[in-house]
């Protein structure tokens, strides 16, 4: 996404100032949004260092034009050092990554046995357990954690219609529902998005993520199972008390064709809590295909 390059004595985000000799580091997992972090931070006066998660960063030629490094799961004890001896005072989360780490194959280190109590109480308690606590962990060793919408705020999604077409008045009934729904399975930790046809609720999102979510969707339509129903909305909001410096809800070009197949008219997400990657392309496809994207007012206050 374009950015305007500005003064390296702050950032484009609203109450959030980088001192001059900050050095961000990315830990990059899959996907377009560290590559979009790191553009958005070079571009603001803030060449990053990239550290590459094996086997989970997929768009490694883009990446590796930035000072850069690789860090296997299992090697989660040598993160902070790496972060160290590289100078790194603030640190982004950005990126898919799709499986947990091995623990029969961690190498243990004093830093890592300090909290690895903790680490396996977050594991019990689901994704945003495991992120606050690495966190607030990296927090305690002098590495500040902050969200990609931060540093790059021009990824953060806008308030009210994005496209140029908007919601019918049938659809708000399925924003609102599939938007309950979102909520109370985020309130367990099990996922950040809902569909919702005809007034209520007909999917939510488990551990195949939005994309497996959407083509569940477009299954059950040619299966016959919603047959008769028209239209309906995705929508993908933060989970209460979410840690919003780490897994954000994103949409991208992808997520708008899956919609489309899906037979849904369109998308909504929380403004200034939800990313749009690629967000020219993602945009413009809803333009093409006659799909809506909307961003709603946050329902609560900001965490984390």
């Amino acid at each position: 996404m374009a950015t305007t390059p500005m003064m390296k004595t702050e950032t484009a985000a609203a109450g959030l100032l980088l001192p001059p000799d900050a050095k961000v580091g990315i830990i990059a997992g899959g996907g377009s949004l560290p590559v979009e972090v790191a553009q958005g931070l070079a571009a603001h006066g803030y060449p990053p260092f990239v550290l590459l998660m094996e086997g989970e960063a997929d768009r490694q030629q883009d990446l590796r034009r930035y000072e850069h490094g690789s860090l296997a799961l299992e090697q989660i004890g040598s993160l902070v050092p790496t972060l160290k001896r590289h100078g790194i005072t603030h640190l982004v989360l950005a990126g898919e990554i799709k499986r947990r780490p091995q623990l029969a194959k961690i190498r243990p280190s004093l830093g890592l046995l300090s909290i690895v109590p903790s680490v396996i109480m977050a594991l019990a308690r689901g994704d945003d357990g495991l992120l606050k606590v690495v966190t607030r962990g990296l927090e305690k060793r002098g590495i500040k954690v902050i969200g990609a919408h931060e540093v790059v705020p021009e990824l953060a999604a806008g308030e009210g219609t994005l496209t140029s077409t908007g919601p019918q008045q049938s659809d708000w009934r399925d924003i609102e529902a599939a938007r309950q729904a979102a909520k109370a399975i985020g309130a367990l930790d099990i996922g950040q998005a809902a569909i919702a046809i005809g007034g209520r609720a007909i999917a939510l999102e488990g551990i195949e993520g939005t994309s497996g979510l959407l083509e569940r969707t477009r299954e059950l339509r040619s299966h016959g199972r919603i047959a008769g129903k028209t239209r309906g909305v995705l929508v993908k909001c933060a989970k209460p008390g979410q840690e919003l410096r780490a897994d954000l809800p994103s949409i991208g070009p992808q997520t708008v064709e899956a919609a489309h197949a899906a037979g849904l008219a369109g998308i909504a997400v929380e403004a200034g809590r939800s990313l749009i990657l690629e967000g020219p392309a993602t945009l413009s496809r809803a333009n093409e295909l006659g799909l809506f994207i909307v961003g709603l007012p946050a329902a609560e206050p900001a965490h984390g």
